[in-house]
Formats: structure tokens, sequence, C-alpha cells
């Protein structure tokens, strides 16, 4: 199982990015997917999740507002719209998957990680 993140780089503060992510290797409609983010000498932390079977969606309340993940079954990729950005948003960004169960703030749950992109934030 492998999954890919794509679409990180280097944004002014209050600008936009796209991060993707295309899993293969496995019935992507089957999981849950989230994104986490991990800073410099800092822990990972949850930022979005969508779950397999309702859509629903979480945030972290610090991307409430601003970030919307969504997903796309037919091209196994799930997307993280990120909109008035700031320099604390700067950070490698990863997907994960979740088989059956609902997206979640804790990472032990995850099946799979993606290899992350770097999103960097400039004042």
């Amino acid at each position: 199982v492998q999954l890919q993140a794509y679409g990180g780089g280097l944004v002014q503060a209050g600008g936009s990015l796209r991060l993707s992510c295309t899993a293969a290797g496995h019935t992507f409609s089957d999981h849950s997917m989230a994104w986490f983010r991990q800073a410099p000498g800092k822990e990972r932390e949850f930022v979005a999740g969508i779950n397999w079977n309702s859509g629903s969606t979480y945030y972290a309340d610090s991307v409430k507002s601003r970030f919307t993940i969504s997903r796309d079954n037919a091209k196994n990729t799930v997307a993280l719209q990120m909109s008035s950005l700031k320099p604390e948003d700067t950070a490698v960004y990863y997907c994960a998957a979740r088989g059956y169960g609902s997206a979640s703030k804790r990472e032990y749950v995850y099946d799979y990680w993606g290899q992350g992109t770097q999103v960097t934030v400039s004042s």
C-alpha cells in the first residue's frame, strides 16, 4: 500500500495551497483519511480527517474555517484545500489511511502513511 502526498510549497501569509494524496494498493473507499502535520521541533498533530462511509469531516481548532478536506473515491485521492495560511501552518504535512474505522486525531489508529510534503508560509 502506498500513499503519495504532493502539492506543498512556499506561499506568503494569507495565500492558499492545495495538497493532494493519492492511494494505491488498497480499496481507497474503505479507508478513512486524514492529514497530520509536524512543525520543526514539535510533535506531529492532527489537522483534518474524513470518514470512509459517511464522508463526515473533522478539523483541528487551529485550522477550522480555513482548511477543507475532501475525497474523490473514483480517483483514490484525498485533498486538503488550505486558505488564509499563516506562518504557524509551516510544517511537513502527512496523509494517513485507516481501514474501516472513523477518522481520528490519534496517530496510532492509522494503518498507512504517506511520505510528507513540505509547506512553508512566509510572513
